[in-house]
């Protein structure tokens, strides 16, 4: 049972991340996506796994997608 409701948070998370209009938002959504994954992963008895999704898909991605957003922006909004 706790399997399907980590597949549906991972989908909602997504899927809300993908629409949002604001850039940094959907980047911490991404955040909650790896993080239904990485505990999906401990749930199927792969913890090694699970380690590096919640290292990667929490942590790592997020950052880089904000640090993106912040690179690309426009001179005219500061």
């Amino acid at each position: 049972m706790i399997e399907y409701i980590l597949m549906i948070v991972t989908v909602l998370g997504a899927v809300i991340a993908l629409m949002q209009r604001d850039l940094l938002k959907a980047a911490i959504l991404t955040g909650v996506s790896g993080v239904a994954i990485a505990f999906l992963y401990q749930f199927l008895l792969a913890p090694d796994v699970a380690l590096t999704q919640a290292i990667v898909g929490t942590a790592i991605i997020p950052v880089f997608i904000a640090l993106a957003v912040k690179k690309t922006r426009r001179m005219e909004e500061e």
